[in-house]
């Protein structure tokens, strides 16, 4: 019998191939479950990949929020704004009943995240945002 994580993981697989983030990312992340983050840094590099772990205080953040809400990360996507850099974290809940709506989010540009103030976490919460994808990875466009 799958264990609730197995379900998140293959879950978050088939966000992955919706998002089209890139083969190796999605390899990466069935494999041994390395998360990877799409940074904007321009206009037109608006989703370069890097790995999460080359930022432990990235990877602290996400188990932190793994562990708190019994959730599967499988994708963050920082953005640089005037009041702070965010990270937004993609996951799969543990409440399936709301898998399939969240798919259908993802097919409209957007979807329920964590936003986490990487200046401030204070000002860190739960809500929509816009995503597509880009580069092989995902822009967030609100």
């Amino acid at each position: 019998m799958l264990t609730l994580k197995d379900k998140q993981k293959a879950e978050a697989l088939k966000r992955m191939k919706m998002l089209k983030l890139l083969d190796q990312v999605q390899k990466d992340f069935k494999a041994n479950g390395r998360l990877y983050y799409s940074e904007r840094l321009n206009k037109m590099f608006n989703a370069v990949l890097y790995w999460l772990d080359n930022e432990p205080r990235y990877v602290g953040i996400v188990e932190k929020f793994e562990k708190e809400h019994n959730a599967l990360v499988y994708h963050c996507q920082l953005t640089h704004m005037e009041f702070g850099d965010q990270l937004t974290i993609l996951y799969v809940s543990a409440n399936e009943n709301e898998w399939e709506n969240d798919r259908k989010d993802l097919t409209n540009g957007y979807a329920f995240a964590r936003v986490e103030n990487l200046l401030d976490g204070m000002y860190s919460e739960f809500g929509s945002v816009g995503i597509k994808p880009s580069m092989g990875g995902v822009l967030r466009t609100y």
